[in-house]
């Protein structure tokens, strides 16, 4: 899937990425010139490179070697100075402790089958008042294989609700993509309730200081169908946490 994500991503991000996800954790981040970001699950390292652009110094690690081939090519022909790693994001055993200022993880840790790992990994590698700042699919309302949207029409008025089911289980399952030539690609993905998530970022050393809901922006309403429904009932969510 390296090649038609990298494809699909490009320098600025998909529609849903640049104009539904990106905007809360860009916010969440804030200014980064001058500090240490790490970049955690990369893919094509569109973010890093936004990152590195504002002025910050950038490490960014992924799982699959041919994604991080895709994003040094990126570098090599537009260099930034970020330094790229084939890595588990729970395995960090290439970076130093207290090493950086900032952890970004977008779109990653609902994908990631030790994703506590990844939490004290996180927790680890950052000084102490560091942040972990990371965008996932929303454990209350994107179950996978247990969430749909309900549409109801009676008289003129329709009425959009969000079905879940299995909340409470932690469980693995996988999510369908729309890949290159009509084919239907499956990856792996792991549900987890909203409290775990608090639970594993408590026990890691870290408090939890902003939780933000992705909200449709002017080009994603523009762009997508379904930016009415997630205007009322969001799908993905941002955190921030500090390290004690």
């Amino acid at each position: 899937m390296a090649a038609w994500y990298d494809e699909k991503q490009g320098d600025d991000g998909d529609l849903w990425h640049r104009s539904l996800i990106d905007p809360p954790l860009l916010r969440l981040v804030g200014a980064v010139a001058g500090l240490r970001v790490l970049d955690l699950a990369c893919g094509n390292g569109y973010l890093a490179r936004r990152f590195a652009r504002m002025g910050a110094r950038v490490t960014a690690v992924d799982a699959s070697a041919p994604i991080i081939e895709a994003a040094r090519r990126r570098e090599s022909s537009a260099p930034l100075g970020i330094a790229y790693h084939v890595a588990d994001a729970a395995r960090l055993e290439m970076l130093g402790d207290g090493e950086f200022d900032v952890a970004a993880c977008n779109m990653a840790l609902m994908d990631i089958e030790d994703a506590s790992g990844t939490i004290r990994e996180a927790g680890r590698v950052l000084r102490s008042g560091g942040r972990l700042v990371a965008t996932l699919s929303h454990p209350c309302f994107d179950v996978p294989g247990a969430s749909a949207w309900v549409v109801e029409r009676m008289d003129f008025n329709t009425s959009v609700w969000r079905k879940v089911g299995r909340y409470r289980d932690v469980f693995a399952g996988t999510c369908p993509w729309h890949g290159p030539g009509g084919q239907v690609l499956r990856t792996p993905i792991y549900h987890r309730p909203l409290s775990w998530y608090v639970r594993a970022l408590r026990a890691a050393g870290f408090a939890l200081t902003a939780f933000e809901e992705a909200e449709p922006t002017e080009e994603f309403a523009a762009g997508s169908p379904q930016a009415p429904w997630i205007a009322e009932i969001p799908l993905h969510c941002a955190i921030e946490a500090r390290k004690d």
